[in-house]
């Protein structure tokens, strides 16, 4: 089962108040490299459904926030922890790419704000 959470311009930063790493694939239906992108971003919604957010966001019909973080070219993965842009992936990439940036965003991070 896909875990895949679709976002929009108006509940995008809900979708960030949460606890857990989050990888945004920003898309369009015309777009190729955007096509060879999405049974990635599935795959890693199903194998990552437990410990991340794996969101997507039509630029198309979501201005507001493709604006807010700049995206010019699709597509683009952004990834966020506690709630910040930690990372990002232009253009069409190899699953190890998108992993391995993936990962990163589930290790406690000795940058991360929370304080123990």
């Amino acid at each position: 089962m896909e875990k895949t959470i679709v976002l929009t311009d108006a509940n995008f930063d809900q979708v960030l108040s949460t606890d857990k790493p989050v990888l945004v694939d920003f898309w369009a239906e015309w777009c190729g490299p955007c096509k060879m992108t999405n049974p990635i971003v599935k795959e890693l919604a199903q194998e990552y459904g437990d410990k991340a957010l794996i969101a997507k966001i039509n630029v198309d019909e979501n201005p507001q926030i493709t604006a807010r973080f700049g995206v010019r070219s699709i597509p683009t993965l952004l990834f966020f922890r506690n709630g910040k842009l930690t990372d990002k992936q232009v253009g069409a990439s190899p699953k190890s790419v998108v992993v391995k940036k993936l990962e990163a965003q589930l290790v406690d991070s000795p940058l991360s704000t929370v304080q123990g």
